[in-house]
């Protein structure tokens, strides 16, 4: 099976071109020599991948080779996730801290509100 079409079947991304548009850009590499693969990759049981999916360091271990696509309750059976627990937690965190909440009744941030934010976010 082809890797991209490998990767939509397990459900890593939403459509098969975008699988093969994470291949072709480099964000889809063999974890044993680090190499970028193509959409054209022919999966083997065994191999593991590092997938770049956003912000998130995905890294997956082929088990089975679908027939075609499945459902997601049976996605465990045809891949493990070695992505270490320290990277969901760092989205889960980036997410938490994405969303300013501000009290009722304060109105919209002043500008030198939002500098603060800004500051206080990104740097």
């Amino acid at each position: 099976m082809r890797l991209d079409k490998y990767l939509w079947a397990v459900r890593l991304y939403k459509t098969r071109s975008l699988a093969a548009d994470a291949c072709a850009n480099g964000r889809v590499k063999m974890i044993s020599d680090g190499r970028e693969l193509k959409p054209s990759h022919d999966v083997k049981v065994g191999e593991r991948y590092s997938l770049n999916i956003d912000q998130l360091h995905k890294e997956v271990e082929v088990l089975f080779i679908p027939p075609n696509r499945v459902g997601a309750p049976l996605v465990q059976g045809f891949m493990i996730d070695r992505t270490p627990q320290e990277e969901y937690e760092r989205i889960r965190m980036a997410r938490q801290y994405a969303f300013e909440k501000r009290d009722r009744g304060e109105g919209r941030p002043t500008k030198r509100d939002r500098r603060e934010i800004e500051e206080f976010k990104y740097k």
